[in-house]
């Protein structure tokens, strides 16, 4: 048997088997669940070691990679997906082998690149006077080589996604967050244990004296931040080493008889042309998204840093005694602390969205099909298969942080009590922004899926212009200062879906059933919220906190479910999917909630 004949689970008896949207989904949902919660404990662990002004280390590093990484791949991996879906559909299946072989060559240039841009970078950005966070310098030097191995990855990601299967991007992202989370965490811990170990035995770091161990750990801080991220370097090493292995000995499932009656492949040129045209729009958007995202960190801390030049005393005395004179007097200010402050409700604002994005990965094919053979009916159930999944997600989980998030933030950084304090001000807001956040990934896919890549570059520049906007006024003021950042998020992500909704539905000619898509999950959500408000407001002070917060999420996830079957936003078809589906539709028959 050959290795095209053997593909996993895209193969019977040595024929390709596509997977399911709901079978795609499931596998790099699970799979993104797992990373993602790998990625909040890392944070965890990592964020709790190095405090507030460590975690600005790791935000500086990934706004200055995130915008490299989008112009090294100027949005090739999408590109990939959708072309290799269409030659897919159309039975070109010499194109699909030749649209990998071209990309490798680019993708090598770009990748190598990227990891010197963002070397010089880790010289010049950490020590502008509008950002003025020098520490970073090291975490940024760390982070360049992931620049070299996610291009390469997102080459073998794209193509596969392109073929419906999701198992080789769901398995490397699993490989690449295991090493992450165990390399960078050792290496960060031994670097502050060695580092407090010489202060304590001889008063110095590195053979240079410290007065105290404040400024000890200060200097300790931007190499054990460093630590952390060559983990995430050598993670996506690993990764990008399982894809090369997986496809060497695995194949991609294309068979010798589909490559044999398939069509003369077209001009490497041609391909290459169709695949930049495809490809510049989506990377244009992903360039700006990220750009924004550097815009929009650097304008935070510049603001923050005008409040202390003008305003100090109103700033220290909202907070009291939360920010120690270390840290007013360090190189790294006050920015540095207050922005870390915020970065520790990211990763339980991004943990839905990263679900929502494999909604999106799942559906570009899909989609893309659908519309490439005219087939209607399928592109109407398809989107509206999406869009449901995606509220009866994020609804319920932004209300549900916006609810317990200020307890979450607790039990998860019990360690950093003054920071947690100026954070849960923050999350509220944050977890409603959460449900624009997510929700707007996988429809602005379906825009690309369709063709109209132009549109979700034009949409997202507007909405993170917005947002860039909100937080500079806002964050300004020294009353609201880093609460702001969360409001700026909110008002720019929900111009985004809101026109991004309008402009697939007035493309495809196409308005979904808005009761069963977005009305019930919002009213089952509503109820599932008002569910975990009274049930952590019953049970703090009565049980131990994280006790409380489990009983309450348990409590919620239950009242959600039974809203919605008795709302009628969950088909007795979408039970069935589910695991056991024929037991749970039995059971619910008994108890009435379906008929």
């Amino acid at each position: 048997m050959s290795k095209h004949s053997r593909s996993g689970s895209l193969e019977t008896n040595g024929k390709r088997r596509d997977q399911s949207f709901v079978q795609g989904t499931v596998i790099l949902t699970g799979s993104l669940l797992l990373v993602k919660l790998m990625g909040i404990l890392f944070r965890v662990f990592v964020t709790g070691m190095i405090g507030p002004t460590g975690a600005t280390y790791f935000t500086v590093a990934y706004e200055i990679y995130n915008p490299l990484f989008a112009l090294a791949t100027a949005g090739l991996p999408i590109a990939i997906s959708r072309m290799v879906s269409e030659n897919v559909a159309n039975g070109r299946y010499r194109d699909v082998k030749k649209i990998k072989k071209i990309c490798t060559p680019i993708f090598l240039l770009t990748g190598t690149m990227g990891l010197l841009l963002m070397t010089i970078g880790a010289f010049v950005v950490p020590n502008l006077p509008f950002v003025h966070v020098p520490g970073a310098f090291y975490s940024v030097l760390a982070l360049a080589p992931t620049m070299f191995f996610a291009c390469l990855m997102s080459i073998y990601r794209g193509y596969y996604q392109g073929l419906k299967n999701m198992t080789p991007t769901a398995t490397s992202e699993v490989i690449e967050a295991c090493c992450k989370f165990f390399i960078g965490y050792v290496t960060s811990y031994s670097i502050i244990h060695f580092g407090m170990s010489e202060y304590a035995a001889r008063g110095t770091f590195l053979g240079r004296a410290y007065a105290t161990r404040e400024l000890a750990e200060a200097a300790i801080m931007p190499l054990a931040s460093a630590g952390a991220i060559l983990g995430i370097s050598l993670g996506a090493a690993a990764g990008f080493l399982y894809l090369v292995l997986r496809d060497k000995l695995r194949g991609d499932g294309i068979t010798k008889e589909e490559i044999s009656a398939s069509p003369q492949a077209r001009g490497g040129m041609l391909i290459a042309k169709t695949l930049i045209k495809s490809a510049l729009p989506i990377g244009l958007g992903a360039i700006i998204m990220n750009l924004a995202g550097l815009i929009d960190t650097t304008l935070i801390l510049h603001r923050i840093q005008c409040i202390m030049l003008t305003s100090p005393g109103e700033l220290l005395a909202q907070y009291g005694d939360k920010i120690g004179e270390t840290v007013i007097k360090g190189k790294d200010g006050v920015h540095g602390f207050l922005m870390g402050c915020y970065s520790f409700t990211l990763p339980l604002m991004m943990l839905v969205p990263a679900i929502t994005q494999a909604f999106g990965i799942v559906a570009l094919p899909s989609v893309t099909r659908a519309w490439t053979l005219r087939d209607g009916k399928k592109l109407k159930k398809g989107m509206e298969t999406v869009i449901r999944m995606t509220m009866m997600v994020t609804i319920p989980a932004g209300i549900g942080l916006a609810v317990i998030g200020p307890e979450l933030l607790s039990v998860i950084y019990a360690s950093r009590p003054n920071a947690v304090s100026i954070a849960a001000g923050i999350i509220p807001v944050l977890g409603v922004a959460m449900i624009f956040t997510a929700a707007s990934t996988p429809i602005c896919s379906m825009l690309q899926a369709i063709g109209r890549v132009d549109l979700p570059v034009k949409i997202i520049s507007a909405g993170l212009g917005i947002k860039i906007i909100v937080n500079y006024a806002l964050v300004g003021i020294p009353k609201i200062n880093i609460q702001g950042a969360g409001i700026g998020t909110l008002v720019g992500y929900a111009f985004i879906l809101v026109a991004a909704m309008v402009e697939l539905f007035k493309n495809t000619r196409i308005i979904p059933d808005f009761i069963g898509t977005i009305a019930k999950p919002l009213a089952a959500s509503l109820i599932c919220g008002l569910a975990a408000k009274v049930a952590i407001l019953l049970l703090k002070g009565r049980v131990p906190l994280i006790v409380a917060i489990v009983l309450s999420i348990i409590f919620a996830a239950v009242v959600y479910a039974f809203s919605l079957i008795t709302l009628g936003g969950v088909t007795r078809d979408d039970i069935k999917l589910l695991p056991k589906g024929e037991k749970f539709i039995k059971i619910l028959e008994k108890l009435k909630f379906i008929s």
